[in-house]
């Protein structure tokens, strides 16, 4: 952006720029799925590899400094509105209803609750799970993509490793949001309920004057505190089972 123009490039550069984003994003969403699907390694070990590496590359590509000086109508995306709707949470409203009738009404959706929950199951099912784990590694690029575009309007800058904070959060709101870290079960409107919550919660601190760093203190507890619920909550149905049996 800044050799073709900086702060005073044209929109044609920009959407260039964003659409060379997503297609990166989506390139490694491709890698990892093949690399999880072919080798069978586990995902989380390939998901922190690539990371590891996207972040070595964009390190190595930006000299480990910020860029910045972007055409002022980036800041709309990051800072407009719509009818006094934020733009951000409007993308972030598409993309929550892309998910879930993504899932919840598509052939892909219900292959990758079936891969979920059973892969060999699924596979000798008939069902190509291969294509399957590629392509939704390949849409998470693209999300991912779009994430950092809209963090890129909202800050005015890109450095590696922005987006490394809101790991936690991610962990948090899926739990929160009842998705099964095993596989198999998760439904996207939670989720989503769960980050509105997460926010809500992070505003209020801020408007009590507690410092920033206690918001992600309080989530790690959240966090810990969830995992214990969910295990108390298995015990007693256990037990009720039993009882009745």
């Amino acid at each position: 952006l800044k050799a073709n123009g900086g702060a005073d490039a044209g929109f044609g550069i920009f959407l260039v720029g964003s659409l060379l984003a997503v297609m990166v994003g989506a390139a490694s969403g491709v890698v990892m799925g093949l690399v999880i699907a072919f080798t069978r390694a586990h995902p989380i070990l390939v998901s922190l590899s690539m990371m590891i590496f996207l972040r070595g590359l964009g390190e190595f590509l930006t000299r480990g400094g910020d860029i910045s000086g972007f055409p002022p109508f980036v800041g709309v995306i990051g800072h407009g509105s719509v009818a006094g709707i934020p733009v951000p949470l409007i993308v972030f409203v598409l993309c929550v209803l892309a998910w879930h009738l993504l899932l919840g009404r598509t052939k892909l959706g219900f292959n990758t609750y079936m891969i979920g929950s059973n892969l060999e199951a699924t596979r000798y099912s008939g069902i190509n799970t291969r294509n399957a784990i590629v392509l939704v590694y390949t849409l998470s690029g693209v999300m991912c993509s779009i994430a950092g575009i809209i963090m890129l309007a909202r800050f005015n800058s890109v450095r590696i490793g922005h987006g490394e904070s809101y790991l936690l959060i991610t962990v948090l709101a899926c739990f929160l949001g009842g998705v099964n870290p095993f596989g198999g079960f998760g439904r996207v409107i939670p989720v989503f309920v769960a980050l509105v919550v997460l926010q809500l919660l992070s505003s209020g601190l801020n408007l009590i004057g507690a410092n920033q760093h206690l918001a992600t203190a309080v989530w790690g507890i959240l966090l810990v505190g969830v995992m214990i619920l969910r295990w108390a909550v298995s015990r007693i149905k256990i037990s009720i089972v039993r009882r009745g049996s």
